[in-house]
This record gives C-alpha cells, structure tokens and sequence, in this order.
C-alpha cells in the first residue's frame, strides 16, 4: 500500500471526536483525492504532515520543542518522505528524529486533525496535520536536534506561552489514552 493510500485508509476509518475535525477529515480526505503528490511537501496549496506528542511512560509530562520558525512550543512533527510507509510512520520518524529517544511506542491513532497556514512555499501553504501521540519509556533522556531551539517537559496541565491549542488537545488525549491503558 503507497503512502497515499494510506493516509485514504487511515482517514477514511477514522472517526472525528469533534465536527469541526470531521469537516477537516473530509476536507483532508478530498485533498488526497484530488492531489496524487498530497503526501509530498511539493504539493501546493497543501500537503499532509505528521505530528506527534511524545509523552512520558505515565502520561503525566509532555516534550515539546520550541520551534525555530513558529518559535512557539509544539509536539514534534513535520514533513512525509517518499521512503515513509504510513502515516503512523511519519509520525514515529519524525517523534525520534526530534526527540533523540529511542523505543518510542506509538499510541493507536490518529488522535486528533488540524490544519494550519505555513511558510513552505510562499506566499502561503497549508499543512495538513494527523496528528499521534506516543509513550517514550521510563528515565528517557531527548537530545535536542537541530530542528529545535530547545527541548523540554512539560507537565500536561502545564504547557507553556507561547503554543496553541492543537497542541494542548493533542497532549491531553494522548495523556487519556495513556491513563485508558491496562497497567502491566
């Protein structure tokens, strides 16, 4: 299955928590119809990204990176590669790639959708965002990239100005994922 399809199949089964994220299901879902390239950051006017919200072992602390272009703190994500299988891929890819940590588990999702206005090819484009969380193991450490001006936790409950409410939702469903699971 391409990356393309994919996303179709992960878009098409998923069922939006809020009507506004189902309008943006559809809206995501028509794209990918009308766009061959949609998973590709050339695709103009948009193209779909993956963002993930890495949480601690037991859901309690988010890592956020502040963002050098957005300078705003924001869960790690980004672009689709030609080489990504899945949206769930991309997801986990771009988790370790920002955050240094390996063994990363990726929680079922999508989690959540959003779309914003960006600086990749201007005047303006748009991403396209599934978004994912996922659990880093007990006593990880992240190691800054250079993707990021700083990397930090973050209690759940607690983020940071300057960020955005994407960012606050996503981590908060991920933390009731995280607090749903059955322990052991």
């Amino acid at each position: 299955m391409s990356l393309h399809d994919d996303a179709v199949a992960v878009l098409s089964a998923w069922a939006a928590p809020t009507p506004e994220e189902e309008a943006l299901r559809v809206e995501f879902l028509e794209h990918l119809r009308a766009h061959d390239d949609a998973m590709l950051r050339e695709c103009v006017p948009g193209h779909l990204t993956a963002t993930t919200a890495v949480l601690s072992h037991d859901g309690a602390q988010v890592l956020l990176t502040l963002h050098p272009k957005a300078k705003r703190w924001l869960p790690m994500g980004g672009h689709c590669e030609v080489s990504d299988a899945s949206l769930a891929a991309v997801a986990l890819r771009e988790a370790w790639e920002e955050s240094g940590i390996s063994g990363l588990e990726l929680l079922p999702g999508p989690l959540a959708v959003d779309k914003h206005s960006v600086w990749c090819h201007p005047p303006q484009c748009w991403h396209l965002d599934v978004e994912y969380a996922a659990v880093a193991p007990p006593g990880a450490t992240a190691v800054i990239s250079d993707e990021s001006l700083d990397l930090r936790w973050y209690p759940v409950d607690e983020i940071p100005e300057p960020t955005d409410e994407a960012t606050r939702r996503l981590a908060k469903r991920g933390q009731a994922v995280i607090g749903a699971r059955p322990l052991g």
